[in-house]
């Protein structure tokens, strides 16, 4: 059997750092999101996640004008050139440094890069072929630390950095002969944003302590003028030195009210030409008049508009027009720090993402409402389930999320979220929840979902009215740790990891129903029977029991293990059982008769890396992890695996061996990703990756302890350990039309018959009529000439096959004919009443011409009696 698994789409997070990007149109938000690429569609509320990554977490991403590549920039400066429309890597390159922001040209054909505190300027990457797509151009050296941010003239002649020694600095992306580079101070802070008026050498630039300046330039775009370049000076000969001299004292005479250079007059209207160009502060405003200490943290400005965003530290943004620094709009829409602004092209809409709380708003500010609205997991996603027909998602957390959708920024509740797999959005999430939600699951009918919850409470919601309609909570204080639901959706069962308790309860009236006791240690995971009453317990005493819920919830059988149970679950037609123990290995049993019929000794196949705390090497810290999450497949043949590790194991169960292993991710951001740890990075003292040399918390506000030159040492951090704490596979698979042509013209010809039997009698009892049609063409058009050659030996298949089609031709041609009936009915009868009201006008007409007529008619025999008079 063979699996071709790719990426499709990112659930669960929105956006985590780095600059947000509108489209070109204005209508899609560019979103970084770890060390991949979200676009969210504004308009037909769709999020796709483009299919390539990067080997850290994305800081920066700068959009062509056109729309069409993106280049792409990591943690380490490594960057890749990115096509839109085709979803490719063009290129790869590397800045060997991180990158502070990166920004196209207006006119597409240069892009700067800021790094440390130099801007380099390259080729922009043309429609062509290259050799090499990022070609410098010129380094550009002034500020004196790290740079902050850039913009662009609209001619694309000039642009300006922001660095965090609060200075501003004016550069030339051509040899100007009246402008190289021009510092501008003014700013007690660092710049947080630096912006050119519309086509203009104006200025506005904005610092993090809440100060903007109005710069104001005494020379137009116009009047740059471009240097000449400069031949090298030859030798003179001794005959032509006294010529020189002579023809320069006669230029002097001739030009007295000029000056020489190089035996040149320039007059005084050249000399004005040429003046340098030079900038005035016109204005000085501030955004924290009150006194209160708020750090501006993202700025943007949308320059055919004249207005400008700021975002602070605490959730507030601001929207004020230039120059006359006019309060348009004040809003807080979130409790944590504002990271990135960005307007769309019309500037109706304005972009804002929070990394903290994992937060993405689109704000439509004339209306003052939300366009789109996103929050992700902030913290490690706990558990998922999908809902029988595989349509939505639930996902719960440790930050007590139950998620399903649209979230009010902000929020502070515990609950989970439920996603739609084919929007890939969230559209609800619940807030009851007061503590980390350990397991979610759906019902039977797909309209109720149910969590678990280290608050002591086990929750139902209901998906028609979005409300948590039952609570069940147990007659001492517990903390559940894993949850079930039986295949009637009736009874729910919850395991505590504190009092080795399993509780049971009834859906319909909330009651707790039974306290089943008996494990000897914290339950890991519960599981009922699809089939049968029947509900199996995983435990770290090293057993699996099964009670049966028939028989005075009295426990069947008793399984023994060779280790710790970790997790447990029921191949999907209920005959087999699946059990993960804390050794690495995957037992099968035969719930009915108790018995072992295989196991998988996964330990190595899970391959750990080593964390950069870990004392030992990768190999034998693997001895110690295991698989924490199963799930079947459909077909009950294969069962699913992962763990402590970032690879998921794909396992045949009748052969007992690995089939398939891939990797969830490739994100070196995540501890434990390599086997072996960085001999660069390693010191007598120990690791360098265990120093952190980031420059503050990351909230705006950086105080570090005495003596400390960078960073403040006393704040923790670190990096998130990668995991599979979940895994389902989907109830439901999607075959694209695509792919049937191609499975039905690789299958062998042994299996053409087969499969066309099989085709006829699901069609007979099903109603996915489509689906089994497109399948049956697809046969028929590609096997067509050798099924012809063996037509007798097939007879009887190919008639079942009629006859299937027959009866439903039958059933739907009556049903069409009605319908064409019922068509023709409606219009008639609309032909009908048109006509009747066709009728009805003329005939009002007629009558209004007829009073006319008469009023005419009597107007003219009063004129007749009054000539007779």
């Amino acid at each position: 059997m063979k699996f071709a698994y790719r990426f499709s789409n990112l659930l669960g997070a929105v956006y985590r750092q780095g600059n947000l990007n509108f489209s070109r149109d204005g209508n899609v938000v560019i979103s970084p999101v770890g060390n991949r690429i979200s676009v969210f569609d504004l308009k037909n509320n769709t999020s796709e996640t483009l299919p390539f990554s990067t080997t850290k977490n994305i800081t920066c991403v700068g959009l062509s004008p056109d729309g069409s590549l993106a280049i792409v920039v990591d943690e380490d400066g490594a960057a890749v050139l990115v096509s839109l429309i085709t979803r490719a890597i063009l290129h790869h390159f590397h800045f060997h440094k991180p990158v502070s922001s990166i920004r196209f040209s207006p006119d597409g054909r240069k892009f700067i890069v800021t790094k440390e505190n130099v801007a380099l300027m390259y080729h922009a990457p043309g429609k062509k072929r290259e050799f090499n797509a990022f070609v410098l151009d010129k380094s550009y050296y002034g500020p004196y630390d790290e740079t902050t941010c850039i913009d662009w003239t609209d001619d694309s002649k000039c642009f300006v950095v922001g660095s965090k020694d609060m200075s501003t600095w004016v550069f030339g992306a051509e040899r100007w002969a009246n402008l190289i580079y021009y510092s501008l101070g003014g700013h007690k802070d660092i710049v947080v944003g630096c912006f050119f008026e519309k086509d203009s050498l104006d200025l506005y630039t904005v610092s993090q302590d809440g100060t903007l300046c109005v710069w104001e330039s005494d020379t137009e775009l116009d009047g740059l003028i471009l240097k000449k370049s400069q031949d090298k000076p030859k030798l003179p000969r001794q005959g032509e030195e006294e010529e020189e001299e002579e023809s320069e004292e006669r230029d002097k005479v001739e030009g007295e009210e000029g000056e020489v250079i190089r035996g040149k007059v320039e007059t005084a209207k050249e000399r004005e030409k040429k003046k340098n160009v030079r900038y005035k502060m016109m204005s000085k405003h501030f955004f924290n008049k009150e006194g209160d200490f708020n750090n501006l943290t993202a700025a943007a400005y949308h320059k055919p508009n004249h207005i400008l965003v700021t975002g602070f530290a605490s959730g507030i943004f601001h929207l004020h027009e230039l120059p006359e620094f006019n309060l348009i709009h004040s809003l807080s829409i979130s409790d944590q720090r504002i990271a990135s602004v960005a307007i769309n092209s019309s500037g109706d809409w304005i972009g804002f993402g929070c990394s903290r709380m994992g937060q993405l708003l689109v704000w439509e500010w004339q209306s003052e409402s939300y366009v789109f609205k996103q929050q992700g997991h902030f913290n490690n996603m706990a558990s998922l389930a999908y809902s029988p027909d595989g349509q939505y998602i639930v996902t719960g957390g440790d930050d007590s999320k139950v998620k399903q959708g649209w979230e009010t920024p902000g929020l502070k509740g515990r609950c989970p979220a439920v996603w739609n797999t084919n929007t890939g959005l969230c559209f609800v999430t619940f807030t009851e929840h007061t503590s980390s939600v350990t397991n979610v699951t759906f019902t039977s009918s797909g309209f109720v979902i149910v969590s678990a919850s280290l608050d002591g409470t086990v929750r139902a919601f209901d998906l028609h009215r979005y409300r948590n309609f039952r609570t069940f909570t147990s007659p001492r204080p517990a903390q559940f740790s894993s949850l079930a639901v039986d295949a009637s959706g009736e009874l729910v069962s919850a395991g505590a990891q504190d009092s080795f308790e399993i509780f049971l309860w009834s859906m319909q009236t909330g009651r707790l129903l039974e306290v089943l006791a008996g494990h000897e240690g914290p339950v890991s995971c519960l599981c009922f029977s699809p089939v049968q009453s029947v509900l199996a317990s995983c435990s770290w005493d090293r057993t699996v029991r099964l009670w049966d819920m028939l028989d005075s919830w009295q426990t069947k059988e008793t399984l023994p293990l060779t280790s710790d149970g970790l997790a447990v679950t029921y191949r999907p037609d209920g005959q087999e059982l699946a059990v993960a123990t804390l050794n690495g290995e995957i037992s099968f049993w035969n719930p009915h008769t108790a018995t072992q019929n295989g196991s998988v000794a996964g330990r190595h196949d899970l391959q750990t890396g080593r964390k950069e705390t870990d004392k030992i090497t990768a190999k034998q810290s693997a001895k110690g992890k295991s698989f924490t999450s199963l799930c079947y497949s459909a077909d009950g043949e294969s069962v699913l695996a992962g763990g402590q590790a970032k690879f998921v194991c794909i396992y045949n169960i009748k052969e007992q061996m690995l089939i398939k292993k891939f990797e969830i991710s490739c994100n070196l951001s995540f501890d434990a990703m390599e086997e072996f740890l960085d001999r660069r990075k390693m010191t007598e003292f120990g690791s360098l990756a265990l120093v952190d040399e980031g420059a503050g918390d990351g909230d705006g506000v950086s105080i570090s302890l005495p003596g400390v030159r960078r960073g403040d040492m006393s704040s923790r951090h670190f990096k998130p350990e990668i995991r599979v704490s979940s895994l389902r596979f989907s109830p439901t698979v999607v075959c694209p039309s695509g792919l049937v042509s191609v499975v039905c013209g690789s299958l062998p010809d042994i299996y053409v018959e087969k499969l066309l039997g099989f085709i006829a009698t699901c069609l007979e009892k099903s109603g996915h009529l489509q689906f089994y049609m497109t399948w049956a063409q697809n046969l028929l058009m590609l096997h067509g000439q050798k099924l012809k050659n063996r037509s007798g030996a097939i007879l009887p298949t190919l008639q079942a096959l009629q006859k299937s089609i027959q009866r439903h031709f039958d059933d739907l041609s009556k049903l069409c004919d009605f319908n064409m009936y019922n068509i023709r009915y409606a219009v008639a009868l609309s032909k009908q009443r048109g006509l009747k009201r066709a009728a009805e006008e003329e005939t009002e007409d007629q009558e209004e011409e007829d009073e006319e007529l008469s009023e005419e008619m009597s107007e003219a025999s009063l004129e007749d009696a009054e000539m007779m008079l």
